[in-house]
């Protein structure tokens, strides 16, 4: 039986792999940087570890280890580990500034400006991410990501998967938690906003890690929706 999905008024969306590419946009990113300056490294080894050190850290902030922090701030920490981890020496701040700002430069998956759109004729769209507001904000215009409003964890001083993430966004958008819906490419993310009472769609992205094994997923977890992508998704929801 079909899940009834009529109450949904909104859609939030996980951002980093979901609605755009992180590896293939840092990578490429990197290796650009690397040609300017002249400077020879494992580009993509170095992302990998990047993006590999990511829930670690938002975990260390949850668990009270670490104090709250932008995640711009929380990936700069990690950035300066890293570059001398893979011999890249005599960067200025603002060459590195440049570098960290990377992930405010993401490029979207082939669908996804199509599909946001689509989607958006029926439902307020909205980001419900990780990254800190000024990131997103300028993702979307690089992105051309059709945001109508711009949710960040940042706004509750919280990481996902705390549960005042998903409450504090239907608390600003003045909706009911079966009004609101969490797209993602993650099921941990999509288990947590249903634990809350968010409805969930899953958007797999098989190419997000490369040739990384990707993270487990919850077992178990049934999503009330599924789609390949998010034209797909908003022909599926009527959209």
């Amino acid at each position: 039986m079909a899940t009834d999905l009529s109450s949904v008024k909104a859609l939030v969306f996980d951002v980093f792999g979901t609605v755009v590419d992180w590896r293939g946009s840092i990578i490429a990113d990197l290796e650009a940087f690397g040609r300017r300056k002249g400077i020879a490294a494992d580009w993509a080894g170095l992302t990998d570890d990047w993006r590999g050190a990511y829930r670690p850290t938002l975990d260390r902030v949850i668990r009270g280890e670490l104090p709250f922090a932008r995640l711009d701030d929380l990936h700069r920490g990690t950035l300066d580990v890293l570059l001398e981890k893979y011999g890249v020496k005599g960067l200025s701040d603002a060459e590195k500034d440049h570098v960290n700002k990377a992930w405010h430069r993401l490029n979207p998956w082939p669908d996804s400006v199509a599909g946001l759109t689509q989607l958006k004729r029926k439902y307020l769209i909205s980001t419900l991410s990780n990254g800190n507001v000024a990131l997103l904000a300028n993702m979307a215009r690089h992105a051309r990501l059709p945001w109508d409003c711009i949710l960040s964890a940042e706004l509750f001083r919280a990481y996902k998967k705390e549960p005042a993430v998903y409450i504090g966004a239907c608390d600003m958008l003045c909706l009911k938690r079966n009004e609101v819906m969490l797209v993602a490419a993650h099921k941990d993310d999509l288990l947590a906003a249903q634990q809350q009472g968010l409805r969930t769609a899953f958007v797999p992205r098989p190419g997000e890690y490369g040739p990384r094994k990707p993270p487990a997923e919850p077992p178990g977890f049934v999503p009330d929706i599924e789609a390949p992508s998010f034209t797909a998704l908003a022909d599926k929801l009527g959209a």
